[in-house]
């Protein structure tokens, strides 16, 4: 069975891509964890955040993000010293922040998810590539997201990051054509 070229034997890896990477996502709780593993991932590999998932899961509260708001300075330090995550300080203070501001988009738009969903219109896009060489790192409307998340105050949201989110919360779906998932996802 031929999937992406980017998946590896692990059936953790596996099941990812065959079960959650670019399945239209809507749950608001869902799409916040995917944008701040997706930041964590910065500089990384998304096999590296893929194995330390569950963790994040553990010592981010869910990704509850009113909890997350409100994490004092010792949180931080705590979380600091946690192997199980990226002991990246500036990963770990945007996830605060981004918790606020995604409080604030929920308040201005009814929904985060009708926030971001906005940007493709509220349809996946449904790309055409025959090899992981074609699919880009950003597109036009991965920097558009990016500048708008920015300017509502998120951090580690570049437009790559942004394409990765897309990718992962089925905004885009960027499965090669000959992948055993292409199909099955449509629109």
């Amino acid at each position: 069975m031929k999937r992406c070229d980017w998946v590896n034997d692990d059936p953790l890896y596996i099941n990812y891509h065959d079960h959650e990477w670019g399945i239209p996502e809507y749950d608001e709780k869902k799409l916040f964890e995917l944008l701040i593993l997706e930041g964590a991932q910065a500089g990384l590999s998304w096999y590296t955040v893929l194995k330390k998932r569950a963790h994040y899961q553990k010592v981010f509260d869910q990704f509850d993000p009113t909890k997350i708001a409100h994490y004092s300075e010792q949180k931080v330090e705590q979380l600091l010293q946690d192997p199980g995550i990226i002991r990246n300080k500036l990963k770990i203070r945007s996830t605060i922040t981004n918790a606020k501001a995604f409080l604030t988009i929920k308040e201005e738009f009814s929904s985060f998810s009708s926030y971001i969903w906005q940007f493709v219109d509220g349809e996946p896009i449904i790309n055409q590539w025959t090899t992981i060489g074609e699919v880009p790192a950003t597109t036009a409307i991965s920097d558009q997201m990016s500048k708008d998340l920015k300017r509502k105050g998120f951090k580690f949201v570049g437009s790559t990051i942004c394409y990765a989110f897309m990718q992962a919360s089925g905004m885009v779906n960027d499965h090669i054509e000959s992948c055993i998932c292409r199909n099955k996802i449509g629109r």
